[in-house]
């Protein structure tokens, strides 16, 4: 778009000449004889500069200045003056002025000034972008990243956050999803208000309504006085529901009405509450799996799920290995007090090399750990080894033994185990084998589990 200037100037041929050279260089430009008519089209348009005489019929030039700082104080201001004496100039930059053009002045110094001035402003605009920019990634400054996965992850945060739409964080364990919900809510014009995480796993299933939506006194047994629940606590604010997947469905039921009407109701009680709470929740399960098997409400899925983000594995961002190494070693050797450490270039080799199923969290207590225990400034690869890392080379990770197996009993032994390990949970159990749910149902069928 044609940078758009105002030119005030009283004297028509002078405001005639003055625009034409301007529209000559394809700028887009509105010509007033009067201060007060300047101020009118400022009111009502916005322009990048303001090109004003000093002497002006009614009110001057510098009293103009005075009432664009407040009207427009981002547009640029050119005063053209007969005054070239230093210190009127002074006065006239003191006020306020960008610049000014003394009086005769030709094309060469009218273009000059003004291309300066946009120029200038131009930058001065690119800066704060930059600081914008700068002052939001601050608030992310916990999830670290290059890669473009973490990027994009970025972006969509950002992009996410000023709303009020409710996020579903998806994820596997150790990647970060509270980090997220927490620079979701930052961003957010709520960052002012509280953030209330849940973790929907550690709740008692007999205590899970009260918890969240409260209940009056004499409610239940040993509900001597009202209880406001987490969603009261969290009004105005955001409130994160972690694994979401383990709500029971009976306050599935309750929270997707909380989602529709904005009105929880407390145990014991029939009346309704009005909240303005901002829901963000986090799975490491497919939730679309749950549905299908009936432990989840497919409309509940759909309301929390209106922008979904999706935090990458470790592995699938490996680049970005190195940069946590280097925060989590600077920032632990920090903060227990050990003294500069670094790692020996065989020490790192075995960290990157690693495919840390344990997501950001394995990786950050590593490191944690290696700064207490290595001894001198330098981790080798003995205090790396001690660590037990195992799954370097996921071939090798099972040995067959010298006398043999029978597959289907050793493959039966491990659905019992899995299904054992993950409470009879067929998602979670299907996932600790490495196996897509149907093809982990179809072994189940097969060997009448």
């Amino acid at each position: 778009m044609p940078i758009r200037i105002l030119l005030v100037e009283d004297e028509a041929d002078q405001r005639q000449i003055i625009q034409t050279i301007l529209l000559s260089e394809n700028y887009q430009v509105d010509a007033v004889g009067a201060a007060e008519d300047a101020i009118e089209i400022l009111n009502n348009q916005s322009f990048e500069l303001v090109i004003s005489d000093w002497q002006l019929p009614g009110m001057n030039g510098e009293m103009l200045l005075k009432e664009i700082s407040q009207i427009a104080p981002n547009c640029g201001f050119i005063l053209i003056t007969a005054h070239s004496d230093a210190s009127h100039a002074i006065n006239v930059i003191r006020d306020g002025a960008d610049d000014y053009l003394p009086k005769p002045f030709d094309k060469q110094s009218l273009l000059f000034t003004v291309k300066k001035l946009i120029y200038t402003k131009s930058l001065e605009n690119e800066n704060k972008q930059l600081k914008q920019q700068s002052k939001h990634r601050d608030k992310l400054v916990d999830m670290l990243g290059r890669s473009t996965a973490m990027n994009r992850l970025f972006a969509r945060i950002e992009k996410a956050a000023p709303t009020s739409a409710t996020l579903l964080i998806s994820g596997e364990s150790g990647t970060g999803k509270e980090l997220a919900a927490r620079a979701i809510h930052q961003l957010s014009n709520r960052t002012k208000n509280i953030f209330l995480p849940v973790n929907c796993a550690a709740i008692p299933e007999s205590l899970a309504e009260a918890e969240l939506f409260g209940a009056e006194r004499g409610s239940y047994t040993g509900a001597n006085k009202t209880r406001f629940g987490k969603f009261e606590a969290a009004d105005h604010g955001t409130i994160f529901l972690d694994e979401i997947g383990e709500l029971p469905l009976i306050l599935q039921s309750k929270l997707l009405r909380f989602l529709q009407e904005g009105t929880i109701t407390r145990v014991g009680s029939n009346d309704e509450i009005k909240l303005d709470v901002r829901v963000v929740a986090a799975t490491n399960r497919n939730l679309m799996e749950e549905v299908e098997v009936g432990n989840f409400r497919e409309d509940l899925y759909y309301r929390l799920n209106v922008i979904p983000v999706t935090i990458p594995p470790l592995r699938q961002r490996q680049e970005d290995i190195s940069l946590l190494i280097s925060h989590f070693l600077d920032h632990f050797c920090e903060q227990h007090q050990c003294g500069k450490k670094s790692l020996s270039n065989p020490a790192l080799k075995m960290l990157l090399a690693y495919p840390w199923p344990g997501n950001v969290r394995q990786l950050r207590n590593s490191l944690e750990r290696l700064v207490l225990l290595s001894f001198g400034e330098i981790i080798a690869a003995e205090d790396v080894e001690e660590l037990e890392l195992t799954g370097n080379n996921p071939k090798q990770a099972f040995l067959l033994p010298e006398q043999g197996l029978q597959w289907e009993d050793h493959e039966k032994e491990c659905l019992l185990q899995a299904l054992s390990h993950c409470n009879n949970n067929r998602t979670q159990a299907a996932k600790l084998l490495g196996l897509g749910y149907k093809a982990f149902l179809y072994r189940l069928e097969k060997y009448k589990i």
